[in-house]
């Protein structure tokens, strides 16, 4: 099991898609992996960060892609169906029955999010109606979006997250506290696309949905 160590946010962050705010500079970038070898998209390189403030979490993805597609653009549509990068966070990890909020989020900035919640070992209840408070998400295209005539050279995205949003789970993180997480991605469109994640799931087929295999989120100064 991976761990991340979130550092604070040492300058503001401008939530515009585009990672070039000093504050990333301090943030150690994790390449996300290609466990699954029967998919056949290509293995196109994805780097995520996190930092934490007072009002936020923030997330960042940087992700190479030569033909950047999404065609979702109403809240909640299933933008995992696009290109996209997703988070799963778990505030609070010692609990008995394993709950998460998931965000999937895809090139043009568009946000399902939802509360997923484990019924047995095997099942889970999605709860779709769940919507985050404040949050915010935009995309940068490096490219022109949905041409499959062209070759584009990638999209990144960020999403800063209030902490209100988890005050049912736990209370606001200081330094030391931890949560559990993971990372993902989900590139290109059928039947050429390949899943990359940063916690292996462990699973035969393509899986982030583990809440067992999430790393560990640690928040620091």
């Amino acid at each position: 099991i991976p761990k991340y160590e979130v550092r604070r946010a040492a300058s503001p962050i401008s939530i515009d898609g585009k990672v070039d705010e000093k504050a990333w500079s301090a943030a150690e970038a994790v390449q996300l992996a290609f466990p699954w070898e029967s998919q056949t998209g290509a293995r196109q390189k994805t780097l995520a960060r996190l930092l934490w403030d007072d009002e936020n979490l923030y997330v960042s993805y940087e992700c190479e892609d030569a033909d950047v597609t999404a065609q979702f653009t109403g809240r909640d549509d299933p933008t995992y169906r696009d290109d996209a990068v997703e988070i799963f966070i778990n505030p609070r990890p010692q609990q008995q029955t394993t709950a998460y909020i998931g965000l999937e989020m895809n090139a043009r900035g568009v946000l399902y999010d939802y509360l997923s919640v484990a019924v047995t070992p095997k099942s889970r209840l999605v709860f779709k109606r769940f919507n985050l408070d404040g949050v915010k998400v935009a995309a940068s295209v490096n490219g022109t979006l949905n041409n499959r005539e062209d070759t584009d050279r990638g999209w990144s995205l960020e999403v800063s997250i209030p902490w209100a949003n988890f005050e049912e789970f736990s209370k606001r993180p200081s330094p030391g506290a931890s949560w559990s997480f993971n990372l993902n991605r989900w590139d290109g469109v059928e039947p050429d696309r390949r899943m990359s994640i940063w916690s292996d799931s462990m699973t035969e087929r393509p899986n982030p949905h583990v809440p067992d295999r999430f790393g560990e989120m640690l928040f620091v100064q």
